[in-house]
């Protein structure tokens, strides 16, 4: 495994689970051996296939329901037989596709106030198979385009506007793993024959194929863009690998590294905008994450989550889920089977001290809307994804005195004829570096970054400017000493082009100064409140361990 230091804006991110009222609980997860990832996750709903008597069926929970599930929750029953895989569509949140051992090929769609009900009609029934459907994938660009593969070696792309089948394609041996590339004209899949494919959906034509990985156990494909592919699977030895390889040339991969000897199935999920992918491997208690690059190794390994309980599955969140506001990358929600059963949200966070926007960590992302229509895409149209700015779900910081410091500083225009006498405020008029003097008095006593130097910034009181005449009489005249003025009603401040100010003194960067330091405290603040979060959940698993 490539373990070589080099600069990465994600060398520090960490991965930190949620607390345990942020979790769902008492999920009777299924025990199918059948190796998917068995959850399916959206910013609407959290999907997870459960176990079930006599049919199969899926747990669909709105992603804000944490906490403890009823045992008697509603669940998504129309299949015959168990679920094996789900995916939701990414152009609409309120559908999902499953597929069972029933040979069918379900498409659902959620009730807008959710399942309050068992859920036994589907929105489409897709049949065609002769054995149990183990894969479902919709497409990446187009819309109602969706793929599913079973144990009869073939491989069905549905119309789901129509419920027609496009294309079947039969391959020689048991589909282990598909994935669509970026623009969805080619698939690659990952065979029980250890061999690579690369496919045209459309026709079914063999574009590129070559050996694989040479284990027999489950490999697993994922399409990357630039035309990279990344895969893991299993030596001759069963130890478990990851390679990277160029679609053009299967007959080598760019780079093939040993990860460890275990023997669970590795899942990886690809995340297009950051080029990171997460390995997540079933019965495992760790999550690696590595950085793909053009440059050899081209994989590149950054860090690991570790926790104390072995994964049972794994949903990943579309990046238009992830909170902007925390610096998460990414979310991970796994499977395990403590507390009767449990989804955990994972986290992960690139550190940062500013806290506005960090533009670096988030360009713009596939959106919900569908480039193509489902038409389009069978007449040979390719169209790259439309995107959209994470931007929109960021909430700034704006200081809520910020109106009360531009009233706190009044500017007084010059009067022709007369020199104005000083450029600080009068007894009279509370001076404008008061707001600034109550910053400092709220931050802490760490001290701060450096900031630009400014006269209001200055800890020490800033000098008097000196009069500046505004006017030149034609005949110069001793200026008569001005009686001190009674007070006056704070003016509100005119425009800085149309007010005259003393030399040096720049109100803009005045204001931008006191919007940093209060930004600077609220960092704290938050950092401050993390830590007694951390202090907490330490106290509470020294009182269990005790209890216990």
């Amino acid at each position: 495994m490539s373990r070589v230091v080099r600069q990465s804006k994600f060398r520090h991110t960490f991965g930190k689970p949620e607390r345990k009222d942020q979790c769902y609980d008492s999920i009777r997860i299924t025990k199918s051996s059948w190796d998917s990832t068995f959850c399916s996750v959206n910013p609407k709903y959290v999907a997870i296939i459960t176990e079930s008597a006599g049919g199969g069926s899926f747990l669909v929970l709105p992603i804000k329901n944490t906490g403890r599930v009823d045992r008697d929750a509603p669940l998504v029953a129309g299949h015959k037989a168990a679920v094996l895989d789900i995916e939701f569509c990414p152009f609409n949140d309120d559908i999902i596709a499953s597929g069972s051992e029933d040979c069918t090929v379900k498409v659902w769609l959620i009730p807008k106030d959710g399942i309050k009900e068992p859920l036994t009609e589907p929105l489409r029934d897709l049949m065609g198979h002769q054995r149990r459907v183990g894969i479902v994938r919709w497409h990446p660009v187009a819309n109602n385009i969706l793929l599913s593969s079973g144990s009869d070696n073939g491989i069905f792309v549905w119309n789901v506007e129509d419920g027609a089948a496009i294309t079947k394609i039969d391959l020689p041996d048991l589909i282990f793993s598909i994935s669509w590339n970026p623009i969805g004209n080619k698939i690659a899949t990952m065979c029980k024959d250890k061999i690579i494919r690369i496919i045209d959906p459309r026709n079914g034509k063999l574009l590129q194929e070559g050996k694989g990985h040479e284990g027999t156990k489950v490999s697993q494909v994922k399409y990357l863009k630039n035309g990279k592919l990344f895969t893991t699977g299993f030596s001759r030895l069963s130890e478990r690998q990851y390679a990277v390889w160029d679609e053009n040339n299967l007959n080598k991969p760019m780079t093939l590294e040993k990860i460890d000897d275990s023997n669970g199935v590795m899942f990886p999920f690809y995340d297009q905008d950051t080029n990171m992918v997460y390995l997540c491997g079933k019965g495992d208690s760790v999550i690696r994450y590595f950085e793909i690059t053009d440059e050899d190794p081209y994989c590149f390994w950054l860090n690991l989550y570790s926790s104390s309980t072995p994964a049972r599955g794994y949903g990943y969140m579309p990046k238009r889920g992830v909170d902007v506001n925390k610096n998460e990358i990414a979310r991970i929600y796994k499977l395990h089977t403590s507390s009767g059963g449990t989804c955990e949200p994972i986290s992960f966070t690139v550190p940062r001290k500013s806290e506005l926007f960090q533009s670096d960590l988030y360009p713009d992302t596939i959106s919900d809307t569908a480039a193509l229509e489902a038409d389009d895409w069978i007449q040979d149209v390719d169209k790259e994804p439309l995107l959209m700015s994470m931007s929109e779900g960021f909430v700034g910081y704006i200081p809520p005195a910020l109106s009360n410091v531009r009233k706190a500083m009044p500017i007084k225009k010059a009067m022709p004829g007369k020199v104005t006498a000083s450029a600080t405020p009068t007894k009279a008029e509370p001076p404008a570096t008061a707001d600034h003097n109550s910053v400092e008095s709220e931050t802490p006593s760490k001290p701060l970054r450096t900031m630009p130097s400014t006269p209001a910034a200055s800890k020490t009181p800033a000098p008097v400017a000196t009069p500046v005449p505004v006017y030149k009489p034609s005949e110069p005249q001793e200026p008569k000493a001005v009686a001190e003025p009674e007070p006056m009603a704070p003016v509100k401040a005119a425009p800085p082009s149309a007010a005259t100010l003393p030399e040096g003194m720049d109100i803009e960067q005045i204001l931008s100064d006191i919007r940093k330091l209060k930004i600077i405290v609220r960092g704290n603040e938050k950092r401050i409140k993390t830590l007694e979060d951390k202090l907490a959940q330490y106290e509470e698993e020294v009182t269990d361990e005790s209890e216990g």
